[in-house]
């Protein structure tokens, strides 16, 4: 049976993305357009005006007032540039802010899922380089259309002097077209290889960083450093790719643009000759013919605006992998935590991990999962609460599918305990109390008691109140306090996957005792140890992506295969154990 899902939103394409961004800073992209349509009109009125102040110098009649236009009008150039410089940057800042915190909500939403499919140090690059550059489109835009308005108005105004003036430089617009239109698809297709190459660089460099420990003690820093700068050398043919298509549109530009502004003058003066124009229009034909050429300006503002969509497609590839929808639906009121499985089936890169899986843990039971590494045991804690969700089946929680449940209920009622866990918050005691509404400081220390984790906080400079960055915590202490987080949440369900791996005998015994020992509350614990599997109530034996046996600890013991899912490698078949969960003795 396929979930019941409730239906999700459709995912915002680049072009979406980048309009709600500008939406996001909308007033200070209208001040940042009218700005620069306000500067485009300023500079096509100064050639007008100096060419009227020139006739009248030459007339020797009365050129105060446009001198001084002239002047204003410079003047006016002047802080509008400011203005363009302070405003771009406030929108740029925006909408990048915008794009992070929109793209990052998201990552959070999908949950674990999306990092296998990108990765890491791909997701970062995403989030800050690319969110970076896609934050620029709003202001690339207002740009281009100033840009576009230049010339446009340009070439009105060499009509407006005279039509021939216009019609020669309109022989060459056809070419100008053209070279933008390759500019830009070329620019697209070279951009998107350097950015690719660029995530490829920082999912290697993170992956890096995360086993630095790992690679020093392996002696192989020189091998992994290679590892990771091995794309070095493509990211440099994308580049030296990208600058090449902008030189040779510049090139192109340059010989095109002067060779029609060479026309426009020739005209001028041909016309000026024959008293059809004057000095100052020639002037003017001069400078408006400069404003019409001005390709080089369109190919920097194109490039920019391609580069931003480019990286919004690098933002929109995140956002195409929808977050999962919430129900609103409640769980009955004072439910044992009831957890069924039915059908369940989960592939990842496109292997069947679990496949078909029927499981009933009753309200109230501690049940172990059990498997050889690669049996899907933490993909069905994951499943159990519903950090990513199957393929085919579905899960319930007390008879209720959890997607139908709202977010709140769903997290309120399954907490989570990890192996490596993220210790998030400003201080030890916001960390326990991480997902708490109103975080109670007495609940806190006793969760840290029932994790064993009370005795090594209390003795940090502050307890409780010491700021994450000033607690050092080894493996050990560091899931203790993933586990105090678990335990003060609470709730119907208890999840721990391999939650126990880094704890010294005695606290692992301590803290399995808090976990089994205690009434009340669905538990699932992940489990590598026979001692584990022993203290739960039941054991799910997974071996093939299905449940091969669900019983007691000691009846399943009697199967040598279930021993030896516990020994430490296949080739000592004589490792054998008692029935009462203690280790293998070799």
């Amino acid at each position: 049976m396929e979930p019941t899902t409730p239906a999700r939103p459709t995912t915002p394409t680049a072009r979406e993305l980048l309009g709600a961004a500008t939406r996001h800073s909308g007033p200070h992209c209208v001040a940042l357009c009218l700005a620069s349509v306000t500067a485009t009109g300023a500079g096509l009125l100064l050639p007008a005006a100096l060419g009227r102040a020139l006739d009248l110098l030459l007339a020797h009649g009365p050129a105060t007032r446009w001198v001084l236009a002239c002047a204003g009008l410079v003047l006016l150039l002047t802080l509008l540039d400011g203005c363009e410089t302070v405003l771009g940057g406030t929108v740029d800042a925006r909408s990048t802010a915008f794009l992070r915190d929109r793209t990052t909500g998201h990552v959070l939403a999908v949950g674990p899922r999306l990092t296998l499919r990108f990765g890491p140090g791909d997701l970062v690059a995403r989030l800050v380089g690319n969110a970076a550059q896609a934050g620029t489109a709003p202001t690339a835009r207002a740009a281009l259309l100033a840009a576009l308005a230049g010339p446009v108005g340009a070439v009105v105004a060499l009509a407006l002097i005279d039509p021939w003036l216009a019609a020669v430089f309109l022989t060459g617009a056809p070419v100008l077209a053209l070279l933008l239109r390759g500019l830009a698809r070329d620019t697209a297709s070279c951009v998107a290889d350097y950015q690719r190459v660029q995530g490829r660089i920082a999912a290697a460099l993170a992956e890096a960083v995360a086993g630095a420990r790992t690679i020093r003690a392996a002696g192989t820093a020189d091998r992994d450093t290679a590892r990771v700068l091995r794309p070095l050398p493509e990211l440099g043919r994308a580049g030296r790719r990208m600058w090449h298509v902008q030189g040779r549109a510049a090139a192109q530009a340059v010989a095109v643009a002067p060779l029609l502004h060479l026309g426009v003058v020739a005209v001028a003066g041909l016309l000026l000759a024959r008293h059809r124009v004057s000095a100052g229009d020639v002037l003017a034909a001069s400078r408006y013919a400069v404003l019409a050429g001005g390709v080089g300006v369109l190919v920097g503002r194109v490039s920019g605006l391609v580069r931003a969509r480019t990286a919004a497609d690098r933002l929109a590839e995140v956002r195409a992998h929808p977050a999962p929808g919430y129900g609103e639906r409640s769980l009955p009121p004072g439910g044992p935590g009831r957890l069924e499985l039915r059908g369940v089936t989960a592939r990842r890169g496109g292997r069947t991990v679990l496949d078909s899986v029927d499981l009933v843990v009753p309200g109230g039971t501690a049940l172990a999962v059990v498997g050889r590494s690669g049996s899907g045991k933490s993909l069905l804690a994951a499943l159990a609460g519903r950090l990513t969700d199957p393929d085919a089946g579905e899960v319930l929680l007390d008879g209720v599918p959890l997607p139908a449940l709202s977010r709140s209920g769903l997290r309120t009622a399954i907490a989570h305990a990890f192996d490596r866990p993220a210790l998030l918050g400003t201080t030890v005691g916001d960390t326990i109390g991480l997902g708490l509404p109103r975080p109670c400081p007495a609940r806190v220390r006793e969760a840290a008691r029932t994790a064993r984790a009370d005795a090594f906080v209390r003795r940090l400079p502050d307890g409780y109140a010491t700021p994450l960055s000033r607690a050092p915590h080894s493996g050990g202490e560091a899931q203790r306090l993933g586990l105090a987080r678990a335990f003060a949440q609470g709730g119907r369900l208890l999840v721990l996957d391999d939650a126990l791996s880094s704890l010294d005998t005695v606290t692992e015994h301590q803290v399995t005792e808090a976990v089994f020992g205690t009434a009340g509350g669905t538990r699932l614990v992940v489990a590598h140890r026979a001692a584990t599997a022993a203290r739960a109530d039941a054991v799910a034996w997974l071996d093939g992506g299905r449940v091969r046996a669900v019983g007691p600890h000691t009846e399943l013991w009697r199967d040598p295969a279930y021993r030896a899912v516990f020994a430490p490698a296949p080739a000592e078949p004589d490792a054998v154990g008692p029935p009462d969960g203690t280790e293998p003795i070799r």
